[in-house]
């Protein structure tokens, strides 16, 4: 059983609340880097799924920096003759010769750790590789071109703002070299912005927060993830800190929803924050997670809150996503976080099968 038919509910979901979008792609090809992290995988799956299910033509083009670890990660998209993937370097891959109409701007993923490791070499795959794919798009003349941004391009929230909107103008400390992510996406954008201005390619722009949902690395730095894999493994629910940090999650396949809206329909130059408006603090998601299971893991706290201090927080406002596109948020975090526990349950399942009958 392919991975899709996993996830076919969603797929339906995807594609019913776009459903007035497909025909613009319709005949279309479309580049897209970062497709093998976990927004690309959700853009790949929910093209195949109109493609195979609702018959659209539409040619797909993928990047990746290693095909063959991609086809370990999943190899339902990796071997699937509907998408083509080159290899290479963001910052400094051949072109391809194939002609294109759309250009999704997906690489450089927050999980990899790279910020830590070696935080210049992150900065110069941001703004290189997005420079350097804003030439391509150029040289393609596409009709539209997305960048999947971040969140991270406003810095700290400040403690008076319950909901970040796309109007703050605050950015991350340029003396903090852990700021280097968020750095390296406001240039990205301001590259995006040049671009637009010079050479007229429509850019649209999605300033993503957290997600949950399948494909999200269960073994990164992402709480939910972080959570679910232990409750998964049968262990203890680890929170790493006091508890108190404020988040809010959106499911992948609400997410991917916003993205096709933000890339056919957004206005160019004018950023949407993309995510859930409804905060939690850790200690209460970790609380859910283990209640989403049907043996409830005990909670383990690593550090004791300190209740003379504001709890950060990481919160978007969506109202312009809500406004101007009438997008929402469709699936609650509860059973968002069900369906990312049961996704990881038949998965494994599948696999087991498919070892026992190799």
């Amino acid at each position: 059983m392919p991975y899709n038919q996993l996830l076919k509910e969603d797929l339906h979901h995807v594609f019913i609340n776009t459903i007035d979008l497909w025909s613009f792609l319709d005949n279309k090809s479309i580049f897209i880097t970062g497709g093998t992290g976990f927004i690309g995988c959700w853009l790949l799956e929910s093209l195949l799924y109109v493609a195979e299910e609702k018959e659209k033509h539409i040619k797909v083009t993928v990047l990746t920096r290693n095909c063959e670890a991609f086809k370990l990660k999943a190899p339902n998209l990796a071997n699937d003759p509907k998408l083509k993937f080159i290899e290479g370097d963001i910052r400094d891959f051949a072109y391809p010769a194939d002609d294109y109409d759309y250009i999704i701007h997906a690489a450089t993923d927050s999980s990899t750790g790279l910020d830590k490791i070696n935080p210049l070499l992150m900065y110069d795959t941001i703004v290189e590789g997005t420079r350097h794919i804003l030439d391509f798009a150029n040289q393609q003349r596409v009709s539209k071109f997305l960048y999947i941004s971040s969140g991270a391009v406003y810095g700290k929230q400040p403690k008076g703002i319950t909901h970040i909107t796309e109007e703050y103008f605050g950015a991350p400390d340029p003396t903090d070299t852990q700021s280097v992510y968020g750095q390296g996406k406001r240039s990205a954008e301001l590259l995006c912005s040049l671009y637009a201005k010079k050479y007229g390619i429509e850019t649209m722009t999605a300033r993503c927060f957290a997600f949950i949902g399948p494909y999200l690395p269960l073994n990164a730095h992402f709480a939910i993830g972080n959570f679910i894999n232990d409750g998964l493994q049968g262990r203890p629910i680890s929170v790493k800190g006091d508890g108190t940090p404020l988040r809010s999650y959106l499911y992948a396949a609400d997410l991917v929803i916003w993205l096709w809206t933000i890339l056919l329909k957004g206005k160019s130059v004018f950023p949407y924050n993309v995510g859930s408006d409804e905060e939690i603090n850790i200690k209460s998601l970790a609380e859910i997670t283990t209640s989403s299971f049907k043996v409830k893991q005990n909670i383990v706290i690593s550090i004791k809150p300190d209740i003379s201090k504001q709890p950060e927080r990481y919160v978007p406002s969506i109202n312009r996503a809500k406004e101007d596109l009438n997008l929402r948020q469709y699936l609650d975090l509860r059973k968002s976080i069900i369906k990312t526990i049961d996704f990881h349950k038949n998965l494994q399942k599948m696999k087991l099968s498919n070892n026992l009958f190799q």
